[in-house]
């Protein structure tokens, strides 16, 4: 998906949220874990058992009660690399039912990755070509050569971490470098290599304060800002400080909408609160 695709969606739905799929079968309702001790179930043209099976309805059910309020989701890798091959299958049934179902919306890897040489081009190659997401979250702390493999390739981006939400954060990204904060001397190194049509930043919604700044050297860029809802973070800060004249913002919200209810009512639940987070999030062109 490109920028105009991205901006459209974010124009036409009212929003930019971006709900994070970040299953945890302990904290699914009673009724979805008890699927993974039955028989095997068809899904995305593939037979599922075990947690498999729950992870793959609960999102199924999420995913349809969310959509109508987001412009994105955002699948957190390690929710599903910590149950195995069947994890990573589940995942790959995810990314299939959304571009079955609701093929305009932004897929996100929340994988981290961070290596460089051939081992980045393997990354970038599993998250574009096997598995179609549209963006992968990059760790850039090993320099240019563990994002540029990702940078090749057309109508895709890197979302490399900038500022993030985590206390001791601190340690590093704010410490100086040539007079200004690690984290600024990060992200005008990739806007060197990038252009806005290719590259986002991650920027903590615990930091709103600090969009502002990051706005004044970094205009035209997405970023994407977790840590709304359970985080703590505000939703209308993020946009009065961060969003541009087209939005520019992917607001991210994980357990705050997944978890909202452990009854049958799960999906419900989860849907009214994408709704309001949701309007927080409208925006319209300045």
């Amino acid at each position: 998906m490109n920028r105009e695709q991205l901006y459209s969606q974010i124009k036409s739905k009212g929003t930019m949220l971006c709900v994070g799929l970040d299953v945890d079968f302990d904290k699914m309702p009673e009724h979805v874990k008890a699927l993974s001790k039955g028989g095997e179930v068809a899904a995305m043209g593939q037979l599922f058992k075990g947690k498999a099976r729950s992870i793959v309805e609960f999102n199924k059910a999420i995913i349809d009660a969310t959509a109508p309020y987001c412009v994105a989701y955002k699948p957190n890798l390690a929710f599903y690399e910590c149950y195995g091959a069947d994890g990573i299958r589940a995942l790959e049934a995810t990314v299939d039912y959304i571009r079955s179902r609701y093929p305009e919306m932004f897929l996100i890897a929340d994988a981290k990755r961070g290596d460089i040489g051939n081992t980045a081009k393997m990354y970038a190659k599993a998250f574009f070509e096997e598995m179609d997401f549209d963006a992968v979250t990059v760790a850039p702390y090993m320099g240019a050569d563990s994002v540029t493999p990702f940078l090749g390739y057309k109508d895709k981006w890197a979302i490399v971490l900038a500022l993030t939400s985590n206390a001791s954060a601190v340690q590093f990204q704010t410490a100086q470098k040539d007079g200004k904060p690690l984290y600024r001397a990060v992200m005008e190194e990739m806007m060197e290599i990038s252009t806005p049509d290719n590259m986002m930043f991650v920027v903590g919604a615990t930091k709103a304060d600090k969009l502002k700044e990051i706005r004044s050297f970094c205009p035209d860029n997405f970023l994407l800002v977790p840590g709304v809802g359970a985080q703590g973070g505000s939703a209308e800060e993020v946009i009065a400080n961060g969003a541009n004249s087209h939005g520019g913002l992917l607001i991210n919200s994980s357990r705050g909408i997944l978890f909202a209810d452990s009854t049958e009512d799960f999906a419900k639940a989860a849907g009214e609160v994408a709704m309001r987070t949701a309007s927080y999030n409208n925006h319209n062109d300045q």
